[in-house]
């Protein structure tokens, strides 16, 4: 990662509420706060580690406009909003190099089916596929090695990255980005046992990702039995969920790394699905239910609740229980005395 900024380039891209101190120094890295040293650029993003901007050697500190120390010597505060979106800004801008946008056009390496429709303002990278019937919007980009699979219809603005595949008679809207090894449509888990043997149920339905929808690496959303799978605006899924056959996730959902999620279940908008997170099939979790890491969600959560734990409960009884299973041990102890003593 390359990094090059001035301090008025800074100051122009981040816009701070106030400057604090001065500095000469041209950036050169983002580090944390510990570990900085002059020429790096860092943040406080959580206010546990306050006490660790004192002793930070960054020569740029982003900070929270309540914050009220001094910088020192060559140093420089840039007091925002939030640090973290700031950040994120300065980060934005570094991406642009990390993953510069190609040229519009079609690699030689790449095979396009003459039935599809892709647009003279997409990028078509090293060695993908692109079978008939597809249509690839404007300045979409597939990078090396993607493939499209017949029918799909793939929006404007989309970002497909290294090693994705897009089944047949998928939808991806616009915005769509899609880390490596993502797969969209693979087809769903569903089998009836018949005649003492497993028989393949065929999934015949698809999957849509609606507008600024993101997935991570490695991720997979199979496709429906019937109709549609479904991935609503701006949901954001991290790398190594399993989402199944059927499943309807709404706006702005976040679900974070190895969650699973059986088929015919919905999530509703703006829920929030922790780490390893796993969720039975033919449930519903309500608008804004957060669901704590490692829970085994096995019957429906309501609207606008917090459960964790394995099953999943409400987040205060499992904590509650939490405390009491760790003073288990001395209760056995205990009852154990009191038995030899009758």
């Amino acid at each position: 990662m390359q990094v090059a900024f001035t301090t008025e380039e800074l100051l122009s891209l981040l816009k701070p509420r106030e400057v604090r101190g001065l500095t000469t120094k041209t950036i050169s890295g983002i580090a944390g706060l510990a570990e900085a040293k002059p020429g790096d650029l860092s943040f406080l993003g959580n206010p546990k580690y306050k006490a660790e901007v004192t002793s930070s050697k960054a020569s740029v500190l982003l900070l929270p406009l309540n914050y009220e120390g001094l910088p020192g010597t060559d140093q420089v505060y840039y007091l925002v909003d939030n640090p973290s979106v700031a950040l994120a800004k300065l980060c934005s801008k570094i991406e642009q190099n990390l993953w510069p946008k190609p040229a519009p056009g079609i690699h030689p390496t790449a095979w396009i089916s003459p039935e599809a429709t892709v647009s003279k303002l997409a990028t078509i990278g090293a060695q993908c596929v692109v079978e008939a019937g597809v249509v690839i919007g404007d300045y979409t980009h597939l990078h090396g090695q993607v493939f499209v699979g017949r029918g799909s219809c793939i929006g404007a603005h989309c970002w497909l990255m290294p090693g994705v595949v897009i089944s047949a008679d998928c939808v991806l809207k616009d915005r769509v980005r899609l880390q490596p090894g993502a797969i969209i449509g693979s087809d769903g888990f569903g089998y009836e046992f018949v005649g003492g043997k497993h028989v393949k149920i065929p999934q015949v339905g698809n999957v849509t990702l609606e507008n600024d929808v993101e997935i991570g690496a490695n991720s997979t959303v199979d496709r429906a039995r019937f109709s549609g799978t479904v991935i609503g605006e701006g949901t954001k899924i991290d790398n190594l969920v399993q989402i199944g056959h059927n499943v309807t996730i709404g706006k702005h959902c976040i679900i974070c790394s190895h969650c699973g999620i059986s088929g015919s279940t919905t999530l509703e908008d703006y829920v929030v699905l922790a780490g390893q997170v796993g969720v039975g099939g033919h449930l519903t979790v309500g608008k804004a239910a957060k669901v704590g890491a490692q829970a085994g969600v096995n019957e429906s959560v309501p609207a606008g609740t917090m459960v964790r734990g394995m099953p999943a409960q409400p987040y205060m009884t499992e904590q509650r229980l939490e405390i009491l299973r760790r003073k288990l041990p001395e209760l056995f102890k205990r009852v154990q005395k009191l038995e030899e003593q009758t």
